[in-house]
């Protein structure tokens, strides 16, 4: 199945995410088929970027997004 997931990036106590789009069998830092976004939980308030066209692409061709994922789309305005 195919995920709309995070990917941490980053150093060691400041995490920084990559929101992609990932087959759910790869690790969690591993392959993945696109980037869509980005997500910075330590600024002040939390950057998020997303491609909202995209992710919504994926979302109708049956991508599921982790419960994370979705609270990020909705702060965005995406869903």
């Amino acid at each position: 199945m195919v995920k709309i997931r995070l990917r941490r990036m980053g150093a060691k106590k400041n995490p920084f995410y990559r929101i992609v789009v990932a087959d759910s069998r790869f690790p969690r830092d591993g392959r993945f088929i696109e980037e869509i976004g980005t997500y910075n939980p330590l600024a002040n308030p939390s950057e998020i970027k997303v491609s909202g066209e995209r992710a919504l692409e994926w979302i109708k061709s049956g991508a599921q997004p982790t419960d994370t994922v979705k609270a990020l789309l909705k702060k965005a305005g995406v869903l």
